[in-house]
């Protein structure tokens, strides 16, 4: 993908493909060593912090066994908004929503926050 032409829906619509396939490498392709995520229990930042995120977010929403849906999207120049459901055979999510900056073709900032039930 080349950065000049992409905008922050495109990068988010991308993230969102990877993660649907639990490709870390490429989950990790969005994000830079500045790069922070704020969750309801803290900030994670780096891409070491942020790669162990999505490793642990991998076993709660394992590749094929998942569904998600994207409810809502808006995207306004350097920012993305998601709604958000998904559901698998470990976690049911029955709302959540991600808020994302984005700046030269990667994610800089993201918040998330959900309801989550385990199974």
């Amino acid at each position: 993908m080349q950065t000049a032409q992409l905008t922050a829906e495109n990068v988010i619509n991308h993230h969102l493909q990877a993660l649907g396939q639990n490709d870390l490498a490429e989950v990790m392709e969005s994000y830079t060593e500045e790069s922070e995520i704020w969750t309801q229990n803290g900030i994670i930042a780096g891409k070491d912090a942020i790669a162990s995120f999505f490793t642990y977010a991998f076993t709660l929403f394992p590749k094929d066994k998942t569904s998600l849906e994207i409810k809502k999207m808006i995207a306004k120049k350097d920012k993305v908004y998601l709604v958000w459901t998904a559901d698998s055979p470990v976690i049911n999510v029955s709302f959540a929503t991600d808020c994302f900056e984005v700046k030269d073709g990667k994610i800089i900032w993201q918040s998330v926050a959900f309801q989550a039930t385990q199974k």
